[in-house]
């Protein structure tokens, strides 16, 4: 549970690197509370109530935009951890094969040892 939350400790620390483990379980977190968001949407418009409904897409919207900074923080430093430079996010603009090529990246294995971004990080 805490390399989950790990990523909103560190939220605007782009500097440094980031495991597989902690880029995915915050992945994890992140899909799993849009998957309650989401539940509870749906069963307020299956009870046609526009207010639950109303509320858990404006918590949807607020949740997403919470997320925005640590999940971009956390994807900079898991490329900082194969020894990539931040900036090969952009990658994910281009459609289909950016997105295959930042998947390659974050599945990639940590480098050995330390990099030019730092020692490696301490396992969890």
């Amino acid at each position: 549970m805490s390399s989950m939350l790990l990523p909103l400790k560190r939220y605007a620390d782009f500097d440094g690197r980031s495991t597989r483990r902690e880029y995915w379980m915050f992945f994890l977190f992140q899909f799993m509370v849009s998957i309650v968001i989401n539940v509870v949407s749906l069963i307020g418009a299956s009870m046609d109530s526009g207010f639950v409904a109303g509320l858990a897409a404006v918590v949807g919207v607020v949740f997403a935009l919470a997320m925005l900074v640590p999940g971009i923080a956390v994807s900079i430093r898991r490329l900082h951890d194969i020894d990539k430079s931040g900036w090969q996010l952009l990658w994910g603009f281009v459609p289909i094969a950016g997105a295959i090529i930042i998947l390659v990246f974050m599945v990639t294995p940590s480098t050995n040892g330390s990099n030019r971004f730092g020692p490696a990080p301490a396992p969890l």
